[in-house]
């Protein structure tokens, strides 16, 4: 049974939906402590697991397990206390609902027109980024890395052409055999693995993708448990070392043959357009 005392605890009845910490326990913020002092529910993934924190915090409150098996149920079980009660949504570590479960709960709370809030606080994502050393400025998240060998290779080939900074989650298991795709579909991505963040055993691993598949194959990088992988944009050559490439191949080609024929055949090879390359010719021929 639920006995709400939200009147005692100037807090508005609905879900308090909060961020716990990803690892180091002493990260939870005074505000999200507050909270759950004053909630009259926990809805958690694990009781079992979320207990260590609410006992170094010393609060004591009933504890609902929440899964993706059980959440109409669980909703139906909470539907006539949610409108004079104080629910707090939290995850094993880390945001609620990011590649989570709640997104159903949270759903019937706002159509039934109840308060719900956040009270921020600890991202693997978010923490992961910043530590990558890759340019963050844009970036997607794709959530955990597919199970089926077939789809891990689609996800591969569709994030190389996106270019774009992109974040999985990857268990140990499947770390090597997914940056092994990403290598077969291009050579030049840079990389960022993370694991145990704000812990003792904090980890981090940066570089080229061969070069972090290689550190794995040399077990330098303990695959127990779970990775944030943060996939870099493609490393594109300078402007400048394409143009002397072109600049060297178009000054061997005019020696053997006409103006016309060169800028033809250099359009052919580098796909520039052929009034520069017969601008970049004529400048080589003068020289």
């Amino acid at each position: 049974m639920i006995v709400s005392i939200n009147k005692m605890n100037n807090l508005k009845s609905g879900l308090y939906i909060i961020s716990t910490p990803i690892g180091n326990l002493e990260d939870i913020s005074l505000r999200a402590t507050k909270v759950l002092q004053k909630v009259d529910a926990i809805i958690c993934e694990n009781p079992k697991h979320s207990l260590k924190l609410l006992n170094k915090l010393d609060i004591k409150k009933k504890l609902f397990s929440l899964h993706d098996y059980n959440e109409e149920a669980l909703i139906k079980k909470l539907e006539k206390h949610r409108k004079d009660s104080l629910f707090a949504l939290i995850s094993d570590a880390g945001s609620p609902l990011i590649s989570d479960p709640g997104y159903k709960l949270v759903k019937y709370f706002i159509n039934k027109n109840i308060f719900v809030t956040s009270i921020p606080g600890p991202s693997s994502i978010i923490s992961s980024l910043q530590l990558s050393g890759l340019n963050v400025n844009s970036f997607v998240f794709f959530g955990f890395v597919p199970k089926n060998n077939n789809s891990a290779k689609t996800m591969a080939k569709k994030i190389v052409k996106l270019n774009l900074t992109s974040v999985f989650f990857v268990s140990g298991r499947r770390l090597k055999k997914f940056l092994e795709h990403i290598h077969i579909n291009s050579k030049n991505i840079e990389v960022a693995i993370c694991k145990e963040l704000t812990k003792i055993n904090e980890s981090v691993f940066r570089g080229d993708v061969k070069k972090i598949i290689d550190k794995i194959t040399n077990k330098e990088v303990n695959l127990r448990g779970e990775f944030t992988l943060i996939i870099g944009n493609r490393k594109r050559a300078s402007k400048i070392t394409i143009e002397d490439k072109i600049r060297k191949q178009a000054l061997k080609i005019l020696k053997k043959y006409t103006l016309t024929e060169t800028v033809e055949i250099v359009h052919k090879l580098s796909n520039i357009s052929k009034k520069d390359i017969y601008k970049m010719a004529i400048e080589l021929k003068n020289d």
